[in-house]
């Protein structure tokens, strides 16, 4: 993390606790203000305001702090890990890269001329096969982080903010590879795609519809989880966390994308690759789920 994010951060962490404090305080004085006078004087010598940051929570005496927010409403609090003129350069770069090899490549290097050109063409399907393997892998490490930060697990490696960052640089350039993995098609004579068919679900009716259209809805439910990075702070942290629900969704429609799509899907390598990347999201999610219903049994029985 960058010493200007860190500094963001302390800041917003400091801000919090002032305001935590501010509202103790505040309190406090509502309660002696509204009681009775004979209750006042009993009650003032044992009044506490809440800790401040950086004093001792556990002097004897003092009141507890409030319960922690969840884990995923303290990452909440945190700006987003990548600047939006950023994001926005590195899809635009996708969409640049993808149509300067369909109209510059044949041109540059006619070398590939007949892989580009030739009667059975292989290089543009290459490059999206290649370009799909880096999205999906992207979008799984994007899941993993972000169940190591619920879990909290993150706690133990790689450290929070560290897995904050790495799960929103993992979605947003996942993002970017899905894109150029479906623009590349466009110069495919195998696929013979439109630019429409490419970006509208379920409008291609070629290879594998079906799969390719759930892949379809995939990536526009990627870059819905992607945007809200940069909105939280408008559309509050509920809906925050409910739009962040669908990573689930996305990722079950990139697994059986990539299976049922993929030419190359029964080789030992992408099996291990999704066998993988599906197990351990898989594991992370129950374990998830175990963790949360012990917390809360452990909670009623308390």
């Amino acid at each position: 993390m960058s010493d200007e994010k860190a500094a963001r951060l302390a800041a917003i962490r400091a801000a919090n606790a002032a305001k935590r404090a501010m509202m103790a305080q505040s309190s406090v004085i509502a309660e002696r203000t509204t009681a009775p006078v004979g209750e006042m004087t009993q009650a003032a010598p044992v009044e506490r305001s809440a800790p401040v940051a950086g004093t001792p929570a556990a002097v004897k005496g003092a009141p507890l702090r409030p319960q922690h927010a969840p884990e995923t409403d303290a990452f909440a609090d945190m700006p987003p890990a990548m600047a939006f003129q950023t994001f926005i350069g590195i899809m635009l770069a996708a969409i640049l890269g993808a149509f300067a090899a369909i109209v510059a490549l044949p041109a540059w290097l006619p070398g590939l001329s007949t892989s580009l050109l030739g009667a059975e063409p292989k290089a543009y399907w290459y490059l999206s096969r290649s370009s799909a393997f880096v999205a999906y892998i992207l979008l799984w490490l994007s899941m993993v982080f972000g169940l190591l930060m619920t879990n909290k697990l993150a706690r133990l490696w790689p450290g929070g903010p560290t897995a904050f960052d790495l799960h929103q640089h993992a979605s947003l350039l996942g993002l970017a590879f899905a894109l150029f993995h479906a623009l590349i098609l466009l110069g495919d004579r195998y696929v013979q795609a439109t630019l429409f068919q490419v970006l509208a679900p379920f409008q291609y009716a070629g290879y594998e519809p079906l799969w390719v259209g759930l892949g379809q809805v995939g990536f526009y439910g990627l870059a819905l989880v992607g945007l809200s990075f940069y909105v939280k702070d408008r559309i509050g942290r509920r809906a925050w966390r409910l739009i962040h629900f669908l990573s689930f969704a996305v990722f079950a429609l990139a697994l059986l994308h990539g299976i049922w799509s993929g030419s190359d899907s029964q080789s030992d390598l992408a099996r291990a690759i999704y066998w993988t990347s599906g197990g351990s999201v898989l594991f992370l999610t129950v374990y998830r789920v175990l963790v949360a219903r012990m917390g809360k049994r452990l909670k009623v029985e308390g």
